[in-house]
């Protein structure tokens, strides 16, 4: 075996794909498991939340491939359509200072699909070094032909179902991509800015309680007053509640609108007086709807103040008559530099009262960095109250299940208040909507014009035009779990794989994605019986990975960690380079450069798949966001590179010997009896945590038993034995060893695949085993019959025999080549006998001369007294040349520990509330510590007795 490294980790993965070992069979009777990929956006690279997620998914179909289950992991990519934009419009601005309307549509489109070309590989690139074992054959994308099919069906299926409509609603607008976005794509930031007080004059000489001929409002938007169709005052406002009905007169304008009484004014907040503005803000529309107030938008597209006001009522009929002008000295004014000239005019005529600094919540476009401005489309729209019905009964049902259960009840609290959704984007990049209008507005949805014309008997006279707008984005991720297993033909693969097993995600999309899949999956799949089919049994939510001090990671703080650089590793200098590109603010840039000099000054070292998997997995606790420590990377590399070298020894040692019969094979010594007793415990242990999603145990019961176990005792233990005399016992732990190991192999494989597959190579052969990989084997199974727990109990003792010795070396500061003598007293003829027959693995492990018993009533020399469990262990002073100073050091040092626990246990036991409120067995097993520890003291002082006696 070559040393291990992780350059083979290339040639594994070659291996492992040309060969076919990921793709599933044809067998329709073999139990079936499938996970489907959060399709990443071809925008990007992964980021090490996708591996942290990816591990996982890996982890599971390998565990389930070794069970002898047909798996499929199904993988593909999402065409990202905003993100995909913004990204292809940065890029063209700055190699060709050109923007998109220098492009017919269809250019445009044509050159992201030519970049898409260019740029798919780097994401599955990133997967095959992660390790994830995928059938890249029926790697998909969001936007491929047979997506684009499905996507069609599903929109045309829904339309003509009465689910989807067009309608003119209030939309979240970005200005700069001159689209609606959705509101779980806005990120609303905390800012200080303005709060106005502005008179509003009341009309028709009304005046308030206190003889005021006006009200002043508060507002942080003073240039929607443009836009008022209203002034809502609660109804329960004594100082207000006369002048709901009448009307006032707005500022600037100079138009009368009506005062309402609305609960949505706070009589405690700010005067109680709020101006409503129904085509500009949210609350404000929900206001208007409920009092049946015009809708009034003064904006254009470009955030603009509008030539013209639109105005409509809330059937998305327009009000031509309604009285509404802009003044002609704000048309076509950036709404911000209008707000500047509305204020100016508002304090001219004497209308602000005060102003006030505030804070106040801005949302911008996460993706374009544009402030949001709600506006009044037409958009196309989703009944997703209808849909939501069945998603959350089989959610209530535990058909589906959330691991961790608190994302079941963040579930529930959006599913419950589940707004229509606005699946509509006016992007060029994505789906365009299947929908054709004519002449008169009439609309025509289906396949393609042909298909229009031919259905609906429209001549060739009769001109059609499709719709510009494209599918939300998220509208084709739902339709994920089955679009990317064949729908809607009714595939192989659908039939086998449908409903998938395990969605693995983060909770940040519950709302983007996961609910709208399993609304969209339950309308349109259904089983043998007509039921509504899930889209996947159980949702596994990751927190989120954080950085060693639990910041979160973000491209602005330049703490993001590639987990390809943690794999191959990265020179500091390009490390800085890659976190400080597209940087441009110079105080980010120097302190970017600080940190990372200081985190990673030597840049950041090789660690392999493996280890970046192994840490991936001992973090992974349910639900829970995870610090990544480098320092845990490292550790774990160390760990591969244990099982690497506990190999070598192992097959440098192995010999094919037949010729041992079969009934000498059944005298196998404690040692083996042992390991092989707590493999099969730890096998159980592992399977129970994989199959309650505690990776993290699984992770931790893998480092413990191979690491201390099997590495550190039992490979120790047998080196006397394989090098003695004795052929069959020497034989028989070889056997042991290399039996341990291979099966060791099959149940650290799903973490590690590269090492486990690396080693598992060297074994086959010498084990003469025929399959071609380690992923085709049968994964470890517990079995009762194979319990052990004397075997353990004893080798657990004869642990603690050598780790005496090994202390009271430490202890004494005796150097590891000095052999020692030891004497054994007052041991059980049980204990004795397991010395005796265990002597060669005592003699070697604890470097001892020689080891024996002290006969009752025997004198003793002068001893260092160690007490273990049923025995005690004597080291004579004079013949082991040991320094009495050092000894009695030791012995006050336990005398003082037990002092002072012997004091904490009394306590307890003369509490008066303990002794009565406390189990009986509970209270009797701390008599019964106190009666120990005393009994230990007695002896600890004796100890220092006879020493005392020695020195004088």
């Amino acid at each position: 075996m070559e040393k291990y490294n992780t350059l083979f980790e290339n040639n594994i993965y070659s291996f492992w794909e040309k060969n076919g070992f990921f793709k599933p069979n044809k067998n329709l009777n073999q139990d079936s498991f499938c996970i489907v990929t959060p399709p990443p956006n071809i925008t990007g690279s992964l980021h090490i939340g996708h591996a942290f997620q990816q591990t996982i998914m890996d982890i599971n179909i390998r565990y389930q491939r070794m069970q002898g289950k047909n798996t499929l992991w199904q993988t593909g990519t999402d065409h990202a359509g905003i993100a995909t934009q913004v990204m292809i419009e940065r890029k063209i601005m700055f190699e060709e200072k050109k923007t998109r309307n220098n492009y017919t549509r269809q250019d445009y489109i044509d050159k992201i699909w030519k970049w898409k070309l260019e740029s798919n590989n780097i994401i599955s690139q990133q997967m095959r070094r992660l390790g994830n074992s995928i059938d890249w054959e029926r790697e998909r994308f969001t936007m491929d032909e047979a997506a684009s099919k499905a996507v069609k069906e599903a929109f045309i299926r829904l339309y003509n179902e009465n689910l989807i409509y067009r309608g003119k609603r209030l939309v979240n607008w970005d200005p700069y991509l001159h689209t609606a976005i959705s509101d779980l794509e806005v990120e609303n930031k905390k800012t200080i800015g303005y709060i106005w007080y502005l008179r509003y004059m009341l009309a028709d000489g009304v005046k308030t309680l206190n003889g005021k001929n006006y009200l002043v409002i508060a507002t942080t938007r003073p240039e929607t007053i443009l836009g008022d169709s209203g002034v809502a005052v609660n109804p329960n406002d004594l100082r207000y509640k006369n002048l709901i009905g009448k009307e006032i007169i707005l500022p600037i304008v100079n138009r009368r609108v009506p005062i309402v009484g609305d609960e949505y004014a706070d009589i405690n907040k700010n005067t109680g007086c709020v101006k409503i503005t129904p085509a500009h803000d949210f609350d404000d529309y929900k206001v208007g709807k409920r009092q049946k107030l015009a809708i009034i938008n003064i904006m254009d597209l470009n955030c603009n103040i509008a030539k013209e006001a639109k105005v409509f009522n809330f059937n998305g009929k327009e009000l031509r008559s309604y009285d509404c002008k802009i003044p002609k000295k704000y048309h076509g004014i950036e709404r911000f530099n209008a707000r500047k000239k509305i204020i100016d005019e508002l304090k001219y005529i004497g209308a602000v009262v005060d102003v006030k600094s505030h804070e106040t919540i801005i949302s911008y476009n996460d993706r374009s960095g544009s402030i949001i401005e709600p506006i009044l489309t037409d958009q196309w729209y989703l009944r997703s109250d209808i849909l939501a019905q069945k998603a959350i009964e089989a959610v209530k049902d535990g058909k589906i299940k959330f691991v961790s259960y608190q994302y079941k009840n963040m579930y529930f609290s959006w599913m419950n208040n589940i707004q229509d959704w606005c699946i509509s984007r006016q992007l060029w990049w994505g789906h365009r909507i299947p929908a054709w209008y004519d002449e008169k507005g009439n609309i025509y949805v289906n396949y393609n014009e042909s298909k229009v014309r031919y259905d609906n008997n429209l001549n060739k006279d009769i001109i059609l035009h499709q719709d510009n707008d494209v599918l939300d984005t998220w509208f084709s991720s739902g339709l994920w779990t089955f679009l990317s297993l064949g729908w809607p033909e009714n595939t192989y693969e659908l039939k086998t794989f449908h409903p998938t097993n395990l969605l693995i995600s983060g909770f940040d999309i519950i709302f983007f994605w996961i609910a709208r899949m399993i609304m969209l999956t339950m309308y349109f799949i259904k089983n043998k019986k007509n039921e509504s089919q899930i889209p996947f049994k159980i949702i596994y939510m990751t927190g989120l990975v954080r950085d060693k001090e639990g910041q979160k990671m973000s491209k602005s703080k330049g703490n993001v960690v590639d987990p390809i650089d943690i794999i191959d590793g990265i020179s500091l200098e390009d490390l800085i380079k890659k976190r400080t590109n597209n940087i441009s603010n110079p105080k980010f840039f120097k302190k970017i450069i600080k940190n990372t000099k200081k985190e990673f000054p030597n840049g950041i070292e090789p660690h392999g798949a493996d280890a970046l998997r192994f840490t991936l997995t001992s973090l992974a606790s349910k639900g829970r966001d995870i610090n990544l420590d480098m320092n845990r990377l490292s550790g774990y590399r160390n760990f591969c590179n244990k099982l690497w070298n506990a190999s070598r020894f192992v097959l440098m040692n192995y010999t094919n010997e037949n010729n041992i019969k079969t009934d000498e094979k059944r005298n196998i010594l404690l040692a083996d009896n042992w390991i092989k007793a707590l493999f099969n415990e730890t096998v159980k242990n592992f399977r129970n945590a994989i199959d309650t999603y505690r990776y993290d145990i699984a992770a931790n019961i893998l480092y413990n038993f191979t690491w201390n176990e099997f590495c550190d005792w039992y490979i120790t233990i047998s080196k006397p034995i394989i090098h003695q005399k004795n052929d069959t016992q020497a034989y028989l732990t070889r056997y042991t060893l290399i039996s341990i190991l291979e099966q060791l192999l099959r149940l650290c494989h799903p973490i590690i695949p590269f090492i486990t597959e690396n080693i598992w190579q060297n074994i086959k052969i010498v084990k003469n085993i025929n399959t071609d990989t380690i992923m085709l084997q049968t994964f470890p199974k517990f079995d009762k019959t194979k319990t052990n727990d004397q075997a353990i109990k004893d080798l657990e003792w004869i642990k603690e025999v050598i780790t005496a010795i090994r202390n009271i070396r430490a202890e004494m500061n005796i150097k590891p080549n000095k052999l020692l003598h030891v004497i054994v007293r007052n041991a059980s003829e049980n204990k004795s006998n397991l010395i005796t027959n265990n002597e060669n693995i005592i003699l070697y492990t604890g470097n001892l001369k020689n080891i024996s018993f002290l006969q009752k009533n025997e004198k003793y020399p002068v001893s260092i007294v160690k007490l273990i469990s049923n025995a005690e262990l004597l080291f004579p002073i004079s013949i082991n040349n040991i320094n009495i100073e050092i000894e009695l050091n030791r012995l006050d040092k336990i005398l003082f520990k037990l002092k002072k626990e012997i004091e904490l246990i009394k306590i307890k036991l003369s509490n008066k509330d303990f002794l009565s409120k406390a189990p009986l067995d509970l209270v009797e097993k701390e008599r019964k510590h106190l009666k120990s520890k005393i009994e230990s003291k007695i002896k600890i002082e004796n100890q220092k007795t006879e020493l005392y006696s020695f020195d004088l």
